[in-house]
């Protein structure tokens, strides 16, 4: 949703407003505590979670329509933001949520409106670092929050189907292309890098041979400082080489993890 109009402008002028059935939902990723986070909506009225998303404006470009929503739920610009799939399934959008959320603003309609046609969404996904994003609800929801990726529940319309397909993808192109560089601290542990990859790929890795590999891309750097406090040892201090890691992701990987 446009964070600049209220949910009475959003439901009376959509028609004119919005792209006719086409919505754009974003599976946005962070990492905190060694946990993968997926940001939440609270919808007003209703006691299910749904995916950030929203419409696309009539003379706007979807890629800018998922910036601008990225935007508006996090606070953050130029993240990395990807289109992974497009969801046309005649039966994915609940038309009696919309009616009965329709009724509870007094918002009169007829089987026409807009809002109860058939939506086709755009599924992009988002990488972003957990410690400056800023959760804030749109007009049609009542809180914004970071859930862990194993707690979710069942999600408004087919957002499970949105959420899983998105982890699917991001585990298949984890293993062609570098990721971190919006999901860690500027400074992090190699122990850091690695957990990153075992909680999205859902299985260990061994610990030498995930250092050897890494080195090998020639994405990191060597602060030449120590993570202090740590219980038995001081760990060195890494950070992306930001050139050679954009790089990687124009060309990929060559090995696979």
């Amino acid at each position: 949703m446009d964070s600049n109009l209220s949910y009475q402008q959003v439901l009376k002028e959509g028609e004119n407003l919005y792209h006719p059935g086409l919505s754009i939902d974003c599976v946005i990723f962070g990492f905190h505590k060694n946990e993968l986070k997926v940001l939440l909506l609270k919808m007003k009225y209703s006691d299910k979670w749904a995916l950030p998303g929203g419409f696309v404006l009539r003379e706007e470009n979807v890629e800018d329509a998922a910036a601008r929503i990225l935007e508006a739920r996090t606070g953050l610009e130029q993240i990395f933001l990807k289109q992974f799939h497009l969801f046309g399934d005649t039966r994915r959008s609940d038309s009696g949520f919309n009616r009965e959320f329709l009724e509870q603003h007094g918002i009169p309609y007829d089987k026409d409106h807009w809002l109860l046609q058939r939506f086709v969404t755009v599924g992009y996904y988002a990488l972003v670092n957990f410690a400056n994003a800023v959760p804030r609800p749109d007009p049609l929801s009542e809180a914004c929050e970071w859930k862990d990726l194993q707690q979710v529940s069942l999600l408004r319309h087919d957002h499970n189907q949105i959420l899983d397909k998105a982890l699917e993808t991001l585990r298949q192109e984890l293993r062609y292309q570098p990721i971190g560089y919006n999901l860690l601290p500027k400074k992090f542990t190699m122990r850091e890098l690695q957990k990153l990859y075992e909680t999205i790929l859902g299985k260990k890795l061994d610990r030498r041979n995930f250092m050897r590999k890494v080195l090998s891309y020639g994405i990191l750097k060597k602060t030449g400082e120590v993570r202090t406090g740590a219980a038995h040892t001081s760990p060195q201090l890494y950070t992306f080489d930001l050139a050679r890691y954009k790089q990687a992701l124009q060309e990929g990987l060559q090995k696979v993890w």
